[in-house]
């Protein structure tokens, strides 16, 4: 009796001598993928095996004739991607070096009970997928209101986002620029009209691939302060903190292009697409474990402690046959190889873990396009949460902080207002994240937590220097987190790569002209289109008979900003396009 009772009973054209003890029938698909594994092509046309335990009753087990893929890393982008090639029609495991796969959004809680995760992150205003997803997967209200946020400096607070949705539609950007401008409290409006002469930037950046380039192989920084012209405060006590924030290095540090890529979302797209909201307690619990359940009902394998060590290839077809990975966890004393036959693999990992899997397997190594990604890195990222002694309150619930120091941001949030978890709570519990976060890395987790206090927070909020704290969290990514650095644009991957069946996903595939401004830059919505759209080609690829459900397409560009771009591209195509634009860096 069992899931092994099949009715009608199917027929194998072969059995097998190998015996299996009652035990090992314990779980259906580890004996389903034993069978899978040791005898494949048993039966051509139905792919049936059939096996004999020990207690003399043939028993029966069929192996899916259903394309198998594996899904190399969790977050948004690999979940994306296991979630829709199940609505694809492919058999799916999900391979994750986590204990808890989730990748960058994974939590835990510590051994006292408090709720923990890799740092804090915003959904915008133009998320329109991930709002689906949550929709699909039948989650209630996860989200916080819309907030506004603050921007700190060491001499107060320099300026506050407030929410555009709630107030009257102006034709972009007049409606970003009219409606912060009350919220500016320090920088005079000439410095703020310095920024005008960007528009053009924001016009002709993403005119063509050539154009593209040229933008992204200069600094931020250059085009901005040099090539622009925008003054040094405007620079300094807006636009490089918020480089930092929404694409987590320093101006000098960053392509142009994808400066302008981040810049166009929340300037020249929609009035709306700043306004943020966040998850109202730990992005794991909340979403990623009813999204791993959904997953799992659906037919697919979410495994942690395996951490993939090489993707195989035939040397006859030079497709993707296989996926290799230790499990165990890191640094375990002893740890045991798996291999996961493939028919499709989607890498969805971080750029370090790329370029580890990359190199241990040689006939991905010896392809162009991943050779390129050698050429990219990552930032270095903290997440500190602190629980203090006291209820401190903080006048808006997210904010951002720069020129404490001169290399890293931060955004601090007061997740007593955030989180229903603490919402009741006497004391305050508190999380800084750092981006380029290297000064802080060296230092011992007490070091850190003092410095946070005192050199950070207490410098906006003065209550946070005598309070004690009770409990915290110090948690450090090593180059775990896209850089978008100059020149980076050639070396980024297509969705689809050059070795048959292998295909990536992830805010570090390639963006430019073209691409929707949802699937650009450090964002959770382009990780997670990125991984459907890696699905719909692998399901395509694969001769699977569609339709296929599409990623939501966003809201088109203003008539007028669409009818100016439609302009630059043309005049760039024509012989007028040698005469440069004003301040254009051609």
């Amino acid at each position: 009796p069992g899931p092994f009772c099949l009715s009608p009973p199917y027929k194998s054209s072969q059995k097998l001598s190998r015996k299996y003890t009652t035990q090992e029938f314990g779980n259906q698909h580890t004996i389903r993928m034993n069978l899978l594994h040791q005898y494949r092509g048993v039966d051509s046309r139905t792919r049936v095996c059939c096996v004999r335990v020990r207690n003399e009753l043939d028993v029966t087990v069929p192996v899916s004739t259903k394309k198998r893929a594996v899904v190399v890393g969790g977050g948004w982008a690999g979940f994306g991607a296991c979630y829709h090639l199940l609505n694809n029609g492919f058999e799916v495991t999900l391979l994750d070096a986590s204990d808890n796969p989730g990748g960058l959004s994974s939590g835990w809680r510590t051994a006292k009970g408090r709720a923990v995760e890799a740092g804090i992150k915003g959904f915008w205003y133009h998320y329109s997928n991930i709002y689906k997803l949550v929709d699909d997967l039948g989650i209630e209200d996860p989200f916080t209101d819309w907030t506004q946020s603050a921007f700190w400096a060491p001499d107060g607070i320099q300026v506050e986002a407030p929410v555009l949705q709630n107030l009257p539609r102006l034709p972009a950007p007049l409606g970003t620029l009219l409606y912060t401008n009350p919220y500016f409290t320090k920088l005079p409006i000439a410095d703020r009209l310095s920024a005008f002469p960007l528009i053009t930037a924001l016009l002709e950046y993403d005119a063509d691939p050539t154009t593209y380039d040229t933008y992204d192989r200069m600094t931020a920084r250059e085009l901005f302060r040099n090539t622009f012209g925008v003054s040094s405060r405007l620079y300094d006590e807006f636009l490089a903190p918020m480089l930092l924030v929404l694409m987590f290095a320093p101006g000098r540090e960053l392509s142009a292009a994808a400066a302008l890529d981040v810049f166009y979302t929340y300037v020249l797209a929609h009035q709306a697409d700043f306004d943020v909201r966040w998850c109202r307690g730990s992005v794991a619990e909340r979403i990623f474990l009813p999204w791993t359940e959904r997953i799992k009902k659906m037919g697919g394998r979410v495994l942690g402690n395996h951490m993939v060590q090489e993707i195989q290839v035939s040397p006859d077809t030079g497709a993707v046959t296989k996926v290799v990975a230790a499990t165990g966890g890191q640094g375990a004393k002893e740890q045991q190889t798996m291999e996961y036959e493939a028919d499709v693999v989607v890498m969805a990992v971080g750029v370090g873990s790329a370029k580890r899997i990359i190199s241990s397997s040689p006939a991905l190594a010896r392809q162009p396009d991943f050779a390129c990604i050698e050429n990219l890195r990552g930032v270095d990222v903290m997440a500190i949460r602190l629980w203090l002694d006291r209820r401190i309150e903080l006048p808006n619930a997210s904010n951002i902080g720069s020129r404490f120091d001169n290399s890293t941001g931060f955004t601090f949030y007061d997740l007593n207002q955030l989180q229903d978890e603490y919402r009741n709570e006497e004391f305050s519990v508190v999380e800084v994240d750092f981006y380029a976060a290297s000064i802080l890395l060296p230092l011992s987790d007490m070091q850190v937590v003092d410095r946070v206090r005192n050199e950070y927070l207490a410098k906006c909020i003065p209550e946070f220097r005598e309070a004690k704290v009770l409990d915290f969290s110090v948690l450090r990514f090593r180059q775990s987190v896209t850089a978008f650095s100059p020149g980076s644009y050639c070396s980024m991957p297509e969705t689809k790569s050059s070795v048959p069946g292998v295909y990536f996903a992830g805010d570090w595939v390639r963006q430019g002209p073209g691409v929707p401004y949802d699937q650009r830059g450090l964002s959770q919505e382009k990780a997670l289109v990125t991984g459907h759209l890696a699905a719909n080609q692998a399901a395509a690829d694969q001769g699977l008979r569609g339709p296929f459900t599409k990623p939501l397409s966003l809201e088109q560009d203003e008539p007028h900003i669409g009818a100016a771009k439609a302009v630059v591209r043309e005049i760039k195509k024509s012989p007028l396009g040698v005469i440069p634009f004003p301040f254009s860096p051609f």
